[in-house]
């Protein structure tokens, strides 16, 4: 069995989460918010192979400065429980929607960095297209060096950036009938990349229909084989790797 990456487990119905579970190895659950945050922290109490991330989704309205501190405030109370920052990063789609001032959600992007940098945490990043290149200012900046972004996408000149400083992509099912995937796949070397479901988002193609689950990363796997041409048995084997090493899972 595989290893998400990157998956929002507290979104599932209660009576959903034991057979999703029973898909996947370990799953990444990474929180969306402070009530999220709680709730990813009892999944991963209920559930050994959930692996608890705290952090605040960036594709909404940012929360008040007393409930940001609030936020702080508890996941350093519980980071000895948690695998990673995440998910946090820019709005980029929002920005795609209306427009918003950037400025706050920056500064809470490099305080969430900082606070990875405190803890010795790994960060999972929402960051695409030209605002990783923003990011990655701000993980040099502070030195920050195990960087996990999820569903990337990017040019090819951040691409390069990204992989000189060996930060991870994980990729989605949507790898499966994406042609811009699959060709960040082709150009990123596979010792960097890790599989993730994002669920419940829902998917396309083979997926159409379907409630989002671990099983779907075996598609990803095939997928990733066949571009770096090798056997599917192999590609799963290094990114199973690859996942256990960057989380420091047993």
């Amino acid at each position: 069995m595989l290893i998400d990456a990157h998956i929002h487990l507290d979104q599932y119905q209660d009576n959903e989460i034991p057979s999703l579970l029973g898909a996947a190895e370990y799953v990444i659950a990474v929180s969306m918010n402070l009530a999220s945050c709680e709730k990813t922290w009892m999944l991963s109490k209920t559930y050994k192979n959930v692996k608890a991330a705290f952090g605040f989704h960036p594709e909404q309205v940012l929360p008040s400065k007393m409930e940001i501190d609030a936020l702080f405030d508890w996941i350093r109370q519980h980071a000895h429980e948690m695998i990673a920052i995440g998910e946090v990063g820019l709005p980029y789609y929002l920005k795609q929607e209306k427009s918003i001032d950037y400025r706050p959600y920056t500064a809470l992007l490099e305080r969430f960095i900082l606070l990875a940098k405190e803890l010795d945490k790994p960060i999972i990043l929402h960051a695409v297209y030209e605002d990783a290149a923003f990011v990655c200012d701000l993980l040099e900046k502070h030195q920050v060096t195990k960087a996990h972004f999820h569903w990337f996408k990017g040019d090819e000149k951040v691409i390069e950036r990204m992989i000189q400083n060996g930060y991870f992509i994980s990729v989605t099912p949507d790898c499966t009938y994406e042609k811009e995937i699959q060709q960040l796949i082709m150009r990123y070397p596979i010792e960097l990349i890790m599989v993730e479901t994002d669920g419940p988002w829902p998917f396309e193609g083979l997926f159409e229909n379907k409630r989002t689950s671990p099983w779907m990363m075996n598609h990803s796997i095939e997928v990733i084989a066949s571009i770096k041409g090798i056997l599917t048995q192999e590609a799963a084997k290094i990114i199973t790797q690859n996942t256990r090493s960057f989380y420091n899972l047993s």
